[in-house]
């Protein structure tokens, strides 16, 4: 994949993710137990032989340069090889990144420096398996000035996406930024052809068409809003269909913008058959790994009185966990929980650190990093009272908890800052 730039739009504030997002970058939020979300997007990168990537930052981004930083700086400068994290750059003026074309426009300088022929847009919030070099080498032989990634979407989600219709070539005739009443696919009434935010474009096109859009004081400076839109009637703009490197029997491909739809996404993964295969050898998904020991299962008592029996059912259990005598059933535990005696987790998510107290009982939450749980406090069963702790309460009945102190006691409710 010589002479293709990849450039990771990570800067999103995921405010529809709060609690989770309110100390870090929606990229940066945890998944699947050993799992940041950005991890997906670069190991797509990786597997599909890109090796010159720039990661664009804006919001609370400590938390994720720091996994960067950690976790994938191993390729070789020397060979011209690199993933570069950019802040906001204000070299035009003083103002942040204003929409994602702004973004890719506040860097023009880090991106003639690579001197790349096309260059590869990527939003670095979505979980999915994707090879890349398919779409480039598509863009290339079709000679498209911009080639956009797309999926089947139903029209409710349609409603979330750009949406766009394309003739027999695949040529895009026509693009509509999360339009109020999506155009349905000809064979199916049900659903509509979405933007993926993935874009090819030819690098010289690129800039001139950022360069443009700079001028006019009137735009989001956004793609979906304003680039792809005004160029559909004078250039070859061209649809791609998603091509799934994932071995399930479904396309996946998660915009995980919900507490809801975080939390329904992860529950998938402790399924006999998930729809997101993380076993894949072929496909592999690279993350930073602490050093930390295998997880273990302590205590057997099983004809006791009280019985007390470490065991876990339909879970992930990652590396530097105890299960002390607690009780795991359909939940996630990050790395260096710790569940004791007699405690519950169920159907729950817990992040790094996670120590849940004797007899306590967690149903249907999310626990950020760090947090203690108190010895018989009961997570889940009551909202009403859940939600007068100050915890967050979705729609469908999840609770979340994002990092309340620096000790991560929920015994007091005033927030330090803490290691996200």
């Amino acid at each position: 994949m010589k002479n293709v730039l990849a450039m990771v739009l990570a800067g999103g504030k995921g405010s529809r993710l709060e609690p989770l997002t309110r100390d870090r970058a929606k990229p940066a939020v945890p998944f699947g137990g050993q799992y940041r979300i950005i991890d997906f997007t670069l190991s797509n990168c990786l597997n599909s032989g890109l090796r010159q990537i720039l990661v664009l930052t804006q919001y609370k981004a400590a938390s994720l340069d720091r996994h960067i930083n950690l976790g994938w700086r191993f390729l070789n400068r020397e060979l011209d090889e690199f993933i570069d994290i950019l802040p906001p750059q204000q070299r035009i003026d003083e103002q942040w990144y204003q929409g994602t074309a702004d973004a890719v426009y506040q860097n023009i300088y880090s991106i003639e420096k690579s001197r790349p022929e096309d260059v590869l847009i990527l939003s670095g919030d979505h979980i999915y398996k994707m090879d890349y070099s398919e779409l480039v080498r598509e863009h290339k032989l079709s000679g498209a000035d911009v080639t956009i990634a797309c999926i089947p979407a139903s029209i409710e989600e349609g409603r979330q996406f750009g949406v766009v219709q394309v003739d027999d070539r695949r040529r895009i005739v026509n693009f509509q930024e999360k339009p109020a009443n999506p155009q349905p696919l000809p064979d199916d009434p049900n659903r509509c052809l979405a933007s993926m935010g993935i874009y090819v474009f030819k690098a010289e096109f690129l800039f001139d068409e950022l360069c443009r859009d700079a001028t006019h004081s009137d735009s989001a400076h956004d793609f979906g809003k304003n680039i792809i839109p005004s160029i559909i009637d004078t250039h070859l703009v061209r649809a791609y269909p998603f091509h799934d490197k994932n071995t399930g029997d479904s396309l996946y491909w998660r915009d995980v913008g919900t507490i809801d739809a975080y939390y329904e996404a992860n529950m998938d993964l402790v399924a006999v058959a998930p729809d997101l295969n993380l076993y894949d050898k072929s496909w592999p998904i690279r993350t930073y790994q602490p050093l930390m020991p295998p997880p273990k299962f302590v205590f057997s008592q099983a004809d006791a009185d009280d019985p007390r029996v470490g065991q876990a059912w339909d879970s992930i259990i990652c590396s530097g966990s105890i299960i002390s005598g607690g009780r795991v059933l359909r939940s996630i535990l990050s790395t260096d929980v710790r569940v004791n005696s007699w405690a519950e987790v169920e159907d729950s998510i817990l992040f790094d650190g996670v120590d849940v107290g004797r007899h306590a009982k967690i149903r249907r939450a999310i626990i950020d990093k760090g947090i203690s749980v108190p010895e018989g406090m009961e997570i889940g069963y009551d909202l009403e009272a859940d939600r007068a702790r100050g915890f967050t309460i979705t729609e469908s009945g999840i609770v979340a908890i994002g990092k309340l102190t620096g000790l991560g006691d929920l015994a007091d409710t005033n927030r330090a800052d803490a290691v996200a």
